[in-house]
């Protein structure tokens, strides 16, 4: 059976695999001039292949439709994918929050394997050919490119979604789907940095990493918690950014009525520095500092308890007079610090463009695609893998194993 892959992005690479695997004649159509730009620059070049969790456990780390994924996560594991690997050659590592690397730490090695396996499967590879129609015929599918036209029993869609368009993803699948009659949900960033109201505060602390700090989204129209994390996070010059502000976002870009509670400033990031302290335990060690440091002034007996560039906006928002010597500080003032401390607050006004998203919400309507094997339910013989599917997932592999899982169960 003749079967062509639009998309050599993972999804595409795996599905054309498998596909080729099952015997079939398989063409790999690729806009670009080579194969899987994305995913060399995933986990910053490194490439954060999948995580080590157990697999049931990638659905809850899926916020976008991830009951969808029952049947493909089944079918392809994070064990699979790390055994694929190991077969071509690459062992991996793991590291801090359950990821998954190449030991070599080169993204370029994970891809690699992937174009030794399609070289060896004798997949048909073209480059620099962009697809531009799908035309149904009577018993195959017909694909027009800009140069040539394919004929093929079965077609696999992976074109990715929108964010970072320069590897190739620029929405190219939607306009192909939604021409055969498939409805694409709304296209959001997610994973992504957010804005802040609080411009001022954020530009101040540009730069300034934090490792261990305690987050919550909240929506101050209901006093609702939509997320909480505990990891991560980085103030830039448009706001905040860091692996625990970009899951965040993925919960956040499907709320109900996002843009209208951004608009109004109820979204709120609160920042818990201290989150191994309770508000007892952080007072009784403030006031060990002061104790030792009584004659110094505010502004100088901070440097033990926080980062450098902190204490400044601390002192500001505290209200608490930065000459004042420690030991002039009241309990009232103290307990307000504490409070501050463990409830930093910075107001959220937007997304970051999709062209910054490490992935894009929303893509085919999930209803219109079999999830036992992710045929369209409308168009016969056409297939769906990747991001071009109304999936996402929280960082850390999920991504990543969404396009393995769907590219084999497309190509099965």
């Amino acid at each position: 059976m003749k079967v062509i892959v639009i998309g050599g992005g993972p999804a595409g690479m795996m599905a054309a695999i498998t596909a080729a695997e099952n015997g079939h004649k398989v063409t790999l159509l690729e806009k670009k001039e080579r194969l899987g730009r994305k995913l060399l620059i995933t986990g910053k070049g490194r490439c954060n292949i999948t995580s080590s969790l157990p697999i049931e456990e990638f659905i809850q780390n899926t916020p976008g439709n991830g009951q969808f994924l029952y049947s493909c996560f089944k079918n392809y594991t994070n064990k699979d994918v790390i055994q694929f690997l190991k077969e071509e050659g690459l062992e991996v590592k793991e590291e801090r929050g359950n990821r998954i690397f190449p030991v070599t730490d080169k993204s370029l090695d994970v891809l690699e394997c992937f174009k030794n396996k399609l070289k060896k499967l004798n997949v048909d590879t073209r480059y620099n050919t962009r697809v531009i129609e799908i035309i149904p015929k009577e018993n195959s599918l017909q694909v027009k490119t800009e140069k040539d036209t394919f004929e093929a029993e079965k077609i696999i869609l992976a074109t990715g979604g929108k964010s970072y368009p320069l590897t190739g993803s620029t929405g190219d699948g939607y306009k192909l789907a939604e021409r055969l009659g498939h409805t694409i949900t709304k296209i959001r960033p997610s994973l992504v940095p957010l804005e802040s109201y609080d411009k001022n505060i954020c530009r101040s602390l540009q730069g300034l990493s934090l490792r261990n700090v305690q987050i919550e989204l909240r929506n101050k129209e209901n006093n609702k918690a939509i997320y909480e994390d505990f990891g991560e996070m980085l103030f830039t010059h448009f706001g905040v950014s860091g692996p625990v502000i970009l899951s965040g976002s993925a919960h956040l870009v499907r709320l109900k009525n996002i843009e209208e509670l951004l608009k109004k400033r109820n979204i709120v990031l609160k920042i818990d520095f201290k989150p191994a302290l309770s508000e007892e335990k952080l007072d009784d060690r403030i006031l060990r500092d002061f104790a030792e440091l009584k004659n110094k002034q505010f502004k100088n007996s901070l440097d033990k308890l926080l980062p450098q560039k902190l204490i400044p906006i601390i002192i500001e928002k505290s209200k608490i007079n930065p000459e004042k010597r420690v030991n002039e500080i009241t309990k009232k003032e103290r307990k307000n610090f504490v409070k501050l401390l463990k409830n930093f607050e910075i107001y959220i006004s937007n997304f970051r463009p999709i062209e910054e998203a490490i992935i894009t919400s929303g893509g085919i309507n999930i209803k219109e695609i079999n999830p036992k094997t992710m045929e369209s339910k409308i168009i016969k013989g056409l297939y769906f893998a990747g991001e071009i599917i109304d999936v996402d997932s929280y960082t850390g592999g999920f991504n990543l194993q969404i396009a393995y899982s769907t590219g084999y169960t497309a190509g099965m």
